[in-house]
């Protein structure tokens, strides 16, 4: 059996038309962005229609995409310019937010007089929407901070709830969409969100470039000074051939959406039917097997495995070829355990290995299989 590849929340594996892209711009237009000869002018204009088709695809304004080198710095600029530029004093988050919200707005907490709150989250790591509309009854000026799709449960946020919820109470409202864009269609002029993070190589894109949402008007000052690019907001010799490669993958990505998300889909149920009949007692961490409430492409089970067997679980596993994850691929140099399950599982589950499975449009039911087969002769 070849390797499998079940870590796309991770990353993903790049498409052969993104590369294809890629490697036209790296091979062809190669000139700075910012020259004013011919070369410079051609690369200019790859990116500026690069910013359009985007723009177009979420239904906003060019000028509001800004190119990141990924959601992480999409994240940083959205919540240290509005504590430093726009008057925040006071965050709404959540605990399970991804370490790219959660660490910076610690750190702005350390740096600046602000509040920060978490809403409750119910037994499945959901957001209480009573509770945040409790948070939000404040005169001070205030910014949510909430993903759309959790990286490592795969739980969806109402996304457009919440930002009714923000708008109605004069609240600024950040979403890190990493892993839903690209996945989801969205439409910004249907849901009033004021910034997002979004990144590349999460949708079939390359590393190293993402983006971030910016509404007009907001007043959000650049993270990176220097030069003048991306209309001030960014400062650095832009990565055209990323940036093309990006605009390639998320317009496939949305171009074959309903289809591949019925491929992933039955791809998911078939795992969890697997798991379920060959290994009694398993369990599914948030609402990772319940489609309605958590994303197509992500899996996270608890299994019914002895402690000592536990420890190396996920080593025996890539020594069979299969690439997988305990929680999301940012933290797995930690020796600490998942902040996400520590926030929704008891300490007897916390105990069991939980391991994160997630999907794009190259797996195969072959490929499950052979995992479900590798599992019941591990335990």
């Amino acid at each position: 059996m070849k390797p499998v590849y079940f870590d796309s929340a991770a990353t993903t594996q790049i498409r052969p038309e993104v590369i294809d892209k890629m490697t036209k711009v790296m091979q062809e237009c190669y000139g700075n962005a910012s020259s004013t000869h011919s070369f410079g002018r051609s690369a200019k204009a790859w990116i500026e229609q690069a910013r359009k088709t985007v723009a177009k695809l979420l239904n906003v304004s060019a000028s509001e995409i800004v190119f990141t080198s990924g959601g992480t710095e999409a994240d940083n600029l959205a919540l240290l310019s509005a504590v430093r530029d726009l008057g925040v004093k006071n965050i709404i988050t959540s605990r399970i937010e991804h370490h790219a919200v959660l660490h910076t707005v610690q750190q702005l907490q350390r740096e600046y007089d602000i509040t920060i709150n978490y809403v409750d989250l119910d037994v499945d790591g959901h957001v209480d929407y009573m509770h945040l509309e409790q948070l939000l009854q404040t005169s001070e000026k205030t910014l949510v901070s909430l993903m759309h799709v959790n990286n490592e449960v795969g739980n969806i946020l109402d996304i457009k709830r919440v930002a009714n919820m923000c708008k109605s109470n004069q609240a600024l409202f950040h979403s890190d969409t990493v892993q839903s864009v690209g996945h989801y269609k969205l439409d910004l002029q249907e849901i009033p969100i004021d910034f997002m993070a979004v990144s590349g190589h999460k949708f079939h894109g390359p590393k190293g470039v993402g983006f971030a949402f910016v509404r007009k008007n907001s007043g959000l000052k650049p993270l990176i000074f220097g030069g003048e690019q991306e209309r001030g907001h960014r400062a650095g010799t832009e990565a055209v051939h990323n940036i093309v490669g990006l605009e390639e993958a998320l317009k496939l990505s949305y171009q074959n959406l309903e289809e591949e998300q019925v491929y992933i889909t039955t791809l998911k149920t078939y795992f969890i039917k697997q798991l379920e009949t060959n290994f009694p007692g398993v369990g599914f961490n948030g609402s990772s097997a319940d489609f309605e409430k958590s994303t197509y492409t992500v899996l996270n089970t608890c299994l019914p495995i002895a402690p000592e067997k536990a420890l190396i679980l996920l080593f025996q596993l890539d020594l069979k070829g299969i690439a997988c994850s305990k929680g999301s691929a940012c933290q797995s140099g930690s020796s600490k355990g998942s902040h996400v399950l520590s926030q929704i599982l008891s300490d007897d589950d916390m105990q069991k290995p939980s391991l994160r499975f997630s999907f794009s449009k190259y797996n195969t039911t072959e490929e499950i299989d052979y995992v479900i087969e590798v599992l019941k002769e591990y335990i």
